[in-house]
């Protein structure tokens, strides 16, 4: 469900000549609501709320069960689709992984896994500034959803000119969700989801169409959290110079994304996070399953060594968990 980066195109013709951003950043705005997103997102949680009361009144167990499968595969579709193969490239997928990913992003509805990507390296490359997308300088509400139902910053627009989108412009499988995104999405996210329960066991539309809001709903924040509670509150390991913390609670709803500092650290790496974790790293336990039959590879890492030499160097203290770490001269 990310807007896309308005085509707007400015007279800079060079990075060079635009005035440094660092982080945190926020200049004065105008801030222009978007009524349509507006809108849509009061139905989403209207009928997510009407949901639960269903949940609790009428639904049957099997679309409960069948509504949480689904959000995991959507998560996973956002985790190890858009955010770890395409937007950072971190491992390299074969064309039916790639088709599987896309088809389970499809689930999220969250728009198309191209302008999802396009919106993250944004995010990456001026994080906590004027230039991303969810700046989180400007406070909680902003960086959680406040940045969908608002018009860009203009520096989005202004610096996203300068960030290499090559690869996602020629890949196939993206172009084809992208150029179909409004019926496959649509097709994909709700209409299957709402036609299986009343189809096999005998759920009412009702329940099966508005469980299909919540889930969707759940998968929106649980992304929004990567944005908003990552960045503003958890702890520090391996560089306390920058915004990003790592936070369990979003590991646990976004199936690992929560190791946010590591990840702006080292935001190749395809666990996108330090080993050690993937209990809570559902979405790296995906990539690995997938790499045993060769589907995903080429999965990039960091040593160890160099994780602990940077915790060292630039760390708060802590260890990935948030306990005290010991030093190598302390150990």
């Amino acid at each position: 469900m990310a807007p896309n980066i308005s085509e707007e195109v400015g007279l800079e013709t060079s990075e060079a000549n635009l005035e440094k951003l660092v982080a945190p950043q926020a200049g004065p705005r105008k801030y222009e609501l978007i009524y349509s997103v507006t809108m849509s997102l009061i139905y989403v949680h209207s009928a997510s709320a009407y949901a639960l009361y269903l949940g609790w009144t009428r639904a049957y167990w099997s679309t409960i069960l069948f509504t949480y499968v689904l959000y995991v595969l959507a998560q996973i579709g956002v985790c190890a689709g858009a955010h770890r193969l395409w937007s950072h490239r971190s491992f390299k997928a074969t064309t039916p992984l790639q088709i599987l990913l896309m088809v389970m992003h499809s689930l999220s509805y969250q728009y198309t896994a191209y302008n999802w990507a396009r919106d993250h390296r944004l995010h990456h490359r001026y994080a906590d500034t004027d230039a991303d997308p969810h700046n989180s300088t400007r406070g909680f509400f902003y960086c959680h959803v406040g940045w969908l139902i608002v018009k860009k910053h203009p520096e989005v627009a202004r610096r996203g000119k300068f960030v290499d989108f090559s690869d996602l412009n020629s890949n196939a499988v993206l172009q084809f969700q992208k150029r179909y995104a409004i019926p496959f999405i649509g097709f994909v996210g709700f209409v299957l989801p709402t036609i299986i329960p009343v189809y096999f066991w005998g759920e009412s539309f009702n329940v099966a169409w508005h469980f299909c809001f919540l889930r969707y709903a759940c998968n929106l924040h649980a992304t929004f959290t990567i944005n908003s509670l990552a960045h503003l509150w958890g702890y520090k390991p391996y560089d306390k110079n920058i915004q990003p913390t790592q936070n369990e609670i979003v590991s646990v709803v976004a199936l690992g994304e929560g190791f946010h500092n590591y990840h702006h650290t080292y935001p190749w790496d395809y666990r996108a996070a330090e080993l050690g974790n993937n209990v809570l790293n559902w979405t790296t336990l995906f990539i690995d399953l997938f790499a045993k039959i060769g589907w995903a590879y080429d999965l990039k890492t960091v040593p160890k060594e160099v994780v602990m030499k940077r915790a060292d160097r630039t760390g708060d203290g802590t260890d990935l968990w948030g306990s005290k770490r010991l030093s190598k001269t302390e150990s």
